[in-house]
């Protein structure tokens, strides 16, 4: 799996990952509930400057925003056309409304600036580090060990599904729009979840009997610090700041 930004060296790297974890939470939670598109703006400034922080270079940032971008493109071609309100624009029997765009605007600077909030704060960390953070901050331990299994057991089972087509394909399998490629890929699917299960079992095993009891340990520790605890201080106050400010312009 993909732990790309949590290979580089700055000081957001080195920071306590439980407090980069919460002020992530708290900043992409102010950032959705404000609406004011110049608010907005300073929101995206704030994420900019994290990442700037966790120096992380554009290549790498651009390549994230390639889902999103899709889905913001389906937006844009349906929303501004089908919300109702005061026409912006008529184009023959399309009407281009100013809160289709507006809201258009709105989703798309919230859905930017959570994504650069995330991957400053924590997509600079590695999953089993986030797992840690996340049982410090006495999050169940079940969740955790289940993050955990199912970020280490993806790769996996994807290995596995390849396989299973590659083996269909030497048999002379050519996908395509009929009955017979969809009953292959249901039993391709079903022999996938066999041998998920049955791996599944057998590597619980060796959990068992190499002693596991249901957490994961790590030698890697972070003090928290008082630098620390300023960053979070500084951070989400900005944040709960903007909230606070557009609450009172309205």
């Amino acid at each position: 799996m993909d732990e790309t930004l949590a290979q580089y060296d700055s000081w957001m790297h080195r920071m306590d990952p439980g407090v980069r974890v919460i002020t992530a939470v708290i900043v992409s939670f102010c950032a959705a509930l404000c609406h004011d598109v110049k608010i907005l703006g300073v929101h995206l400034i704030l994420a900019l400057l994290l990442v700037g922080m966790a120096k992380l270079p554009p290549r790498a940032v651009l390549k994230r925003l390639k889902p999103l971008f899709w889905f913001l493109v389906m937006i844009w071609v349906l929303m501004p056309f089908t919300y109702e309100g005061e026409p912006l624009v008529v184009m023959g029997p399309l009407t281009l409304t100013r809160p289709g765009v507006m809201l258009c605007v709105n989703i798309t600077l919230k859905s930017v600036i959570i994504l650069f909030y995330f991957m400053a704060l924590v997509a600079t960390m590695t999953v089993a580090t986030l797992g840690q953070s996340l049982h410090t901050l006495h999050v169940p331990d079940k969740m955790v060990f289940l993050l955990l299994m199912t970020y280490r057991y993806i790769a996996v089972i994807q290995a596995e599904y390849h396989r299973l087509l590659r083996a269909a394909k030497f048999r002379g399998f050519v996908p395509g729009t009929n009955i017979h490629s969809y009953r292959t890929y249901a039993y391709l699917a079903g022999m996938l979840f066999v041998r998920a299960s049955r791996r599944a079992s057998r590597v619980y095993d060796a959990m068992r009997c190499r002693g596991f009891n249901g957490k994961f340990h790590t030698l890697d520790t972070f003090s928290p610090g008082v630098v620390n605890h300023l960053f979070l201080t500084l951070v989400s106050m900005t944040a709960l700041g903007l909230v606070v400010t557009e609450t009172l312009l309205m």
